[in-house]
């Protein structure tokens, strides 16, 4: 048995976790640094993710997908983020696109959107705006009928796989007086006429992505409508409770990067005629990192088996990402202050992940997210229960 615990996966998942290792060690970690350091979004790797049927891994076999369990998802994430954040982070904002259709979406919309992902025409996921990050209610991007459809006009901002993806699932109130009771999603077309990208932001992390905004001023067809009009934020938060359990495997990814490289480095690092891990400083932060890790991925793997059952995973998937993101801001820290001087420079893997790291707690929804939605969860408990 490892120190670090580790899921017993069916058939399935293992295969597609073999998959993915293969993958990681031969093509995504080898590329990492580079992708880095030119901030250059890696469609060599898209091609690989294409070919080996990861990148339709969640999408039913019906729409052209592979149908795999969501335990298999979060297996594959978790090992490609282990390798390289960016492309992990690519493979969670492509899934991110994906469910609206998957939740909302007509029967036609499925077989259109969700086959064209499962061969590497991906669609983003467009519901924050620059003002408007944690209060996806505010929004003020508009859509009003215009014929036969719908004239959006406004911006998103804070787009993953931005630029690099075809389509858009756009948030935008229809009714502006009814608030977060007025908001509707629609399919935008990137190469429709009015839509425009024209800012990717520089970002400390995971530079190997594309954030981007994107400008609307276009007009859409009744049937670009993702399910109920003024219904979406709902659909919204759907999408989120799925994405957050995604995001809670980059972070345990990353932190089993942190935690092998500081370790790695403990062993291996003599001074004062004995290796580094030996002085209590250091071996007990790791094994803080180890346990943390373990109870980690328990929650993880617990999350995903939940939703692959059918189970609510509200709580537990904001329980997932507060604890997963918080632990590998640890791991990443860990890593680098056992580096030293080294850990501060580039190239430097605990360099890189330090930085990778630091989105984990900002975006599918801030730590500071995650704990109002289980203070609520907690006050509704007791109010039941009185």
């Amino acid at each position: 048995m490892s120190v670090v615990w580790s899921p017993k996966l069916d058939n399935d998942a293992q295969g597609w976790l073999d998959i993915s290792a293969k993958l990681t060690r031969e093509k995504f970690a080898p590329l990492a640094d580079e992708l880095d350091r030119e901030q250059r979004y890696p469609w060599e790797s898209i091609d690989e993710l294409v070919s080996s049927g990861l990148a339709g891994i969640f999408i039913p076999r019906e729409y052209g997908g592979q149908g795999a369990s969501l335990t298999s998802t979060v297996a594959v994430v978790e090992h490609v983020g282990s390798g390289c954040s960016s492309t992990a982070a690519i493979l969670c904002a492509c899934q991110l696109g994906a469910f609206p259709v998957l939740l909302g979406g007509t029967e036609e919309q499925k077989k259109k959107y969700l086959g064209e992902m499962a061969q590497g025409t991906a669609t983003s996921f467009a519901l924050s705006e620059r003002s408007t990050g944690s209060d996806a209610a505010a929004i003020t991007t508009t859509a009003e009928r215009e014929g036969d459809g719908w004239r959006i006009k406004g911006e998103k901002y804070w787009i993953g796989n931005g630029g690099a993806s075809r389509y858009y699932v756009v948030f935008a109130k229809t009714d502006p007086e009814a608030g977060g009771r007025g908001i509707t999603a629609f399919m935008v077309d990137k190469e429709s006429k009015g839509v425009e990208i024209d800012e990717l932001n520089d970002k400390m992390g995971i530079r190997g992505t594309n954030t981007s905004n994107l400008k609307l001023d276009t007009w859409v067809p009744n049937d670009a409508m993702v399910g109920e009009e003024g219904r979406a934020l709902r659909l919204a938060l759907q999408t989120l409770n799925v994405g957050r359990i995604m995001v809670s495997a980059q972070s345990t990814g990353l932190a089993l990067g942190a935690y092998h490289t500081a370790a790695e480095r403990a062993v291996a690092r003599v001074t004062f005629g004995k290796p580094i891990i030996d002085n209590q400083g250091v071996g007990f932060r790791l094994a803080d990192v180890a346990t943390q890790l373990s109870a980690a991925r328990l929650m993880l793997y617990e999350g995903a088996r939940a939703y692959d059952a059918g189970e609510d995973i509200q709580t537990l998937g904001a329980m997932s990402k507060l604890f997963t993101t918080e632990l590998s801001h640890m791991a990443a820290d860990v890593a680098v202050q056992i580096w030293g001087g080294f850990g501060y420079c580039k190239p430097n893997l605990a360099e890189r992940l330090y930085r990778d790291q630091r989105v984990l707690e900002i975006y599918e929804g801030t730590s500071e997210i995650q704990r109002l939605v289980l203070a609520r969860a907690v006050r509704q408990e007791v109010e039941k229960s009185s």
